[in-house]
């Protein structure tokens, strides 16, 4: 089989395509032809950092991918074999992603996918939308569940609509039904997060954001969900109701963070930070049930038409997609993997 691998940390030029004897799945696992591989920042953060000592000698990248089983291992229910589905942290703790024209990975990371939901949706769902249902299930109050009417009189702020989890928070919040804002830079950007079906899009650039934003949730925002804490901390404290949960996922920019301890306080604000490798095994159970659901819902549609362009490439130009993630494209970036 074809695959992508790395050997040793550095820039995108250290991805190879290679020849690979085809994996066996062993006890608890099960093969995946992969159809498509989704690229996440993550992916060549690890590439670029990799451990030293490194556990394995080779690595084949990227934690999200959709494809088809064509094999089980000892334990798997053989009717497993053909069923379509999505996978998500591949590559955790595994030198086996989905930068390749087949995958081994433990059964339960391989999530059935409908015949309906196709696997552009399915190999951009794990990370983002795993991360955005976490985002979305710390707060004091809860839920910890998503499920249509979950978020009923919530209000929800989504920084950076425009990106992949900025753009899963606004779609699953929607689902759950939270009256969901989101902010943006640019005009571009407010037409995707419109597009992912924000009720109200903010570009933070301009004019007075804290202002229109306690207009449309006068009683504060419920729950934040933050891309750039040191750049936006400020604003979502002055929109953050009392006991409201600002869930940071990300500092795009690595602007230092600033904390207004007294004003933190007098709000009883929850901090949340959140990464999915350490989320520990419910919470990926609960997300990947939720999210799963989503996705039979039709609710975690992909594409310029629902506020997230797709930007393909083949897998000989598997550098090519890290290097556009890397350069902060705006969008999903699929490797196509097999037809």
């Amino acid at each position: 089989m074809k695959a992508i691998m790395y050997r040793d940390a550095g820039g995108p030029d250290v991805l190879r395509l290679v020849d690979r004897d085809l994996p066996a799945p062993g006890p608890g696992e099960v093969r995946v032809r992969v159809a498509v591989s989704g690229v996440n920042p993550t992916d060549w953060q690890t590439r670029s950092r990799a451990a030293h000592p490194r556990p394995f000698s080779e690595v084949t990248p990227h934690l999200d991918g959709a494809g088809t089983i064509d094999a089980v291992g000892e334990g798997i229910d053989r009717s497993r074999v053909g069923q379509r589905v999505w996978l998500f942290l591949a590559a955790a703790g595994r030198p086996t992603g989905t930068a390749a024209e087949f995958t081994v990975v433990p059964a339960e990371r391989a999530v059935p996918l409908p015949d309906e939901v196709g696997f552009d949706v399915g190999a951009s769902l794990g990370v983002p939308a795993l991360t955005a249902h976490r985002a979305l299930t710390v707060a004091e109050d809860g839920p910890r569940r998503l499920r249509p009417g979950a978020l009923d009189g919530r209000v929800v702020l989504a920084a950076g609509g425009a990106g992949a989890v900025g753009h899963a928070v606004i779609q699953l919040a929607r689902w759950a039904g939270a009256t969901v804002i989101s902010t943006v830079s640019s005009p571009e950007k407010a037409r995707l997060a419109t597009a992912a079906r924000a009720h109200h899009v903010l570009n933070y650039r301009e004019g007075d954001p804290a202002a229109e934003i306690r207009k449309i949730a006068p009683d504060g925002v419920d729950i934040v969900a933050e891309v750039a804490l040191g750049t936006n901390l400020a604003l979502d404290l002055a929109v953050l109701r009392t006991r409201g949960t600002i869930s940071a996922y990300a500092n795009d920019g690595g602007k230092p963070v600033e904390l207004d301890v007294r004003q933190s306080m007098v709000l009883n604000a929850r901090l949340q930070f959140l990464v999915l490798y350490t989320a520990g095994p419910e919470a990926h159970a609960a997300a990947v049930d939720d999210v799963a659901a989503a996705a039979r819902d039709g609710a975690l549609p992909v594409g310029e038409e629902y506020g997230l362009p797709l930007l393909r490439f083949p897998l000989d130009r598997t550098a090519d997609a890290h290097r556009a993630v890397e350069n902060g494209a705006v969008g999903k970036v699929l490797v196509d993997v097999t037809s």
